[in-house]
């Protein structure tokens, strides 16, 4: 779904051009034209990102930047400052805010929406940590999240050794980090992750020209550096090849010659964004994991699914976002049990599992609810997306010969799905999981290997 954006500014035409500018990008535009206005509708429209300018009447972005960090309701939503100067001294304000970014008039509109995309990927993180944490909390799983962040490392790679050591002499005494000069061949040659950098600062031109964006997608491809965050240096003027280096996959950039201030200030967010990430990589791990989690299967199960069930048709209605929800059931199981044994009965759950893990997306959620059933939740999902889903999911359980222990043999099992959603109406999660229940059973009498849609919320 397009990304809801909160434009702040007092002047009426700097609006109207932004909105237009937005809107052709296919995001959704809400409007402000003063801060209190801008407090009042991030609290009540819940903007994915918020693009603030610096001057206005009745009180200036950086206090308004301030009080949306300072509100739990409010915090995490990415800010961008916006002014029609480019004063180092305003910048390094803003960031030491908590905004995200701060862009000069007049905006340059390639560089303004490949920092929304990003922006908009990296809030993500910060959206379903809250909402796992939420849901462990739930569970009665409350472990107080760490407030302290370690000494962080933070790699620099540089065209010449001798500016990398420039920078490090730099940033030594502004950053509680470990600053580890590393070449290009070092930095895709880290075995594992234990020593590896929580931040790359990467020059653009490394050895050659664009060498250093050609590393980012090497970084993402292995999986010892997957996660780490890597801020781009710039040459001055490169509005495209910066636009690109966002698109790769770069959390930050800055331009050269840079303020060492605003690269300090840059990368310390970095590190704090990082450990927020690992904490969400790992809430779900250890003794949590198998609290959660179907031994079987490796899903979750229904003890953690209802709850975050719970919550994410909560989050939809706050956010008015779509929403589905679908209930899986493999047609005639007990037949497999009786012919072929139990064992052969958990290959199927087993290929069953994969065959919904690997066609759902990452902020879906997919869990074992029964014997042979399944729940997965779709948000920000309409429902015909959702009925486009179920198809493909009973289509490839269809097709997908499962192979029995032993060597003996395949067989071929199929699934009947019941899709429920809640659109422009509020709904409960109660009421999808009746829906879609209701559903299922309409797909079972019709013949099995079906997938029917639930009635309309009411």
């Amino acid at each position: 779904m397009p990304g809801r954006i909160l434009v702040v500014d007092d002047v009426a035409t700097n609006r109207i051009v932004m909105k237009v500018r937005l809107a052709d990008a296919c995001y959704q535009v809400i409007q402000a034209d003063s801060g209190q206005a801008a407090l009042r509708a991030a609290r009540q429209d819940r903007p994915d990102l918020i693009l603030l300018d610096v001057m206005m009447s009745d009180m200036n972005g950086i206090e308004v930047c301030r009080a949306l960090k300072a509100d739990p309701e409010t915090m995490e939503i990415p800010v961008i400052m916006v002014t029609s100067g480019d004063a180092a001294d305003s910048k390094i304000r803003a960031l030491k805010a908590g905004a995200d970014d701060f862009l000069a008039k007049p905006l340059d509109e390639l560089l303004l929406l490949a920092r929304v995309r990003s922006l908009l990927r990296a809030s993500e993180t910060a959206q379903e940590l809250a909402l796992r944490e939420g849901t462990r909390r739930a569970l009665g799983f409350d472990d107080p999240a760490a407030s302290f962040i370690g000494q962080g490392r933070i790699a620099l790679l540089a065209p010449r050794r001798e500016t990398a050591m420039a920078w490090k002499s730099a940033l030594r005494s502004r950053l509680h980090a470990d600053l580890p000069v590393m070449t290009r061949a070092e930095a895709l040659a880290l075995p594992g992750p234990e020593r590896v950098p929580d931040v790359f600062l990467i020059a653009a031109n490394l050895e050659g020209q664009s060498d250093g964006l050609s590393l980012l997608p090497d970084l993402r491809a292995r999986s010892a550096t997957r996660h780490a965050s890597v801020v781009m240096l710039m040459p001055a003027m490169a509005r495209e090849s910066a636009a690109m280096a966002l698109d790769l996959g770069a959390n930050d950039m800055i331009f050269d010659p840079f303020a060492v201030d605003e690269l300090a200030l840059r990368l310390e967010a970095q590190l704090v964004r990082k450990h927020q990430a690992d904490r969400l990589r790992n809430s779900l791990q250890d003794g949590l994991e198998m609290a959660v989690r179907d031994p079987l299967t490796g899903l979750f199960n229904r003890r953690y699914a209802l709850p975050h069930l719970a919550r994410m048709a909560e989050r939809a209605v706050e956010m008015r976002r779509p929403f589905a929800v679908m209930q899986l059931d493999l047609d005639r199981f007990k037949l497999v049990n009786d012919r072929h044994g139990h064992a052969a009965g958990d290959a199927v759950l087993e290929q069953v599992a994969r065959i919904l893990a690997d066609n759902m997306r990452p902020v879906d959620l997919v869990a074992r609810i029964g014997g042979e059933e399944f729940l997965v939740a779709l948000p920000e999902t309409t429902h015909d997306i959702a009925m486009q889903a179920a198809e493909r999911l009973r289509r490839c359980v269809d097709e997908t010969a499962v192979a029995l222990p032993g060597r003996i043999g395949t067989l071929h099992v199929s699934c009947s799905i019941g899709v429920a959603s809640c659109g422009n109406q509020p709904c409960t999660a109660q009421d999808l999981l009746h829906r879609a229940d209701a559903a299922l059973y309409a797909a079972k009498a019709e013949g099995r290997n079906k997938v029917t849609s639930g009635p309309a919320a009411a």
